[in-house]
């Protein structure tokens, strides 16, 4: 099935939609002005993001039990507390600080590349993210989804089959009318092997300056851009 039978785009949301590492940076930057913390915010970006994959293989692989990303990321935070000089927050400013997962910022052509897509196909969020998190980072960064689907709604993680087909079918629609659009190619890889469309840019900077991986596509998926402005332009918007 041509790219032009394509009425919906799904889009992965951390890191192709918006900027989360120099938003968690932000927040913690804010939060060490106001707390007189000393913290290399960075690296505490790095490190917190860097247990959400872990978390989300033990649960799809059943050695843990089901949680949502707002849950994996409180948990990490508590990990990382002694280490990072934290331990002057109370558990109400670490549940404070753990939101900030649901304030990231947008990548500048984010809103724009989205609006445009808008006016002639169904755009949704197709994220691991949990479902609240998502309504209130739409709500703050401004992005103009038709709807919001999460993994939470089927406890599975992308790249579990399941979230994709059971997207798909909450559409309404057949495989080859639904692109998945992301800057990770182990999520096109799984969507193009149940039959989606695969649309790709890359965000050389979503992991730091030290990005080894998602530089480029790693396949030849069927739209490949500069951008999601520039994605927009090839989806004939």
């Amino acid at each position: 099935m041509p790219v032009s039978n394509v009425k919906a785009l799904t889009f992965d949301v951390f890191g192709t939609v918006v900027d989360f590492r120099s938003s968690i940076i932000r927040h913690g930057e804010e939060l060490g002005r106001r707390k007189g913390l000393a913290v290399d915010w960075a690296a505490f970006a790095d490190e917190w993001y860097g247990g959400y994959r872990p978390a989300m293989n033990r649960i799809n692989s059943g050695e843990d039990e089901w949680a949502n990303v707002g849950a994996i990321y409180r948990r990490r935070l508590e990990e990382l507390t002694e280490k990072f000089g934290l331990d002057s927050l109370t558990g109400e400013e670490k549940t404070r600080f753990n939101q900030s997962w649901s304030r990231l910022d947008p990548w500048p052509d984010s809103v724009s590349g989205l609006t445009r897509l808008k006016k002639k196909f169904i755009i949704s969020a197709l994220s691991n993210g949990d479902f609240g998190m998502l309504t209130e980072m739409g709500k703050f960064a401004g992005l103009p989804w038709d709807c919001i689907l999460s993994s939470e709604f089927f406890r599975r993680y992308k790249p579990a089959p399941e979230v994709y087909t059971s997207a798909i079918e909450l559409l309404g629609l057949k495989p080859g009318e639904v692109m998945m659009v992301a800057s990770h190619n182990y999520d096109l890889r799984a969507a193009r092997a149940l039959g989606m469309k695969t649309g790709f840019f890359a965000r050389p900077t979503q992991y730091g300056p030290d990005q080894a991986e998602d530089l480029e596509a790693e396949e030849d998926w069927d739209i490949i851009a500069a951008g999601l402005e520039d994605l927009a332009q090839k989806m004939g918007t």
